[in-house]
C-alpha cells in the first residue's frame, strides 16, 4: 500500500471536468485506488464517488493505492492534481 497527501490547488476543486480527468488517469493503473477526505474514503475510479466528497480548492486529500503499480498510480495522480489538472 502506498499513500500520499496532496492539497487540491485549482479554484473549483475536484468537480465535473477535473474529476473526469482524475478518474481517466486513475483508470490507467491496475492497482485499487482510493481518495480519502477526512474520514470518508471512495473509489478513485468512480466519478460519483469522487464527486460525492465535495472536494473544493485548498482541500487536503489522501490518495491511497494498493497493487502492482501502486506507487506510480499515487504519484501520477498527485502530479495531475499539483498541475491544476493540466495533464
Amino acid at each position: 500500500m502506498f499513500v500520499k497527501e496532496v492539497t487540491v490547488q485549482n479554484q473549483v476543486g475536484l468537480h465535473a471536468r477535473p474529476a473526469t480527468f482524475f478518474i481517466q488517469k486513475a483508470n490507467e493503473y491496475k492497482s485499487s485506488i482510493w481518495v480519502e477526505k477526512e474520514e470518508r474514503r471512495v473509489n478513485a475510479k468512480s466519478l460519483l464517488g469522487v464527486l460525492s466528497l465535495g472536494i473544493v480548492g485548498g482541500t487536503g486529500i489522501r490518495i491511497i493505492a494498493d497493487g502492482s503499480d501502486e506507487q506510480q498510480a499515487v504519484e501520477g495522480l498527485v502530479e495531475l492534481i499539483e498541475s491544476g489538472f493540466q495533464g
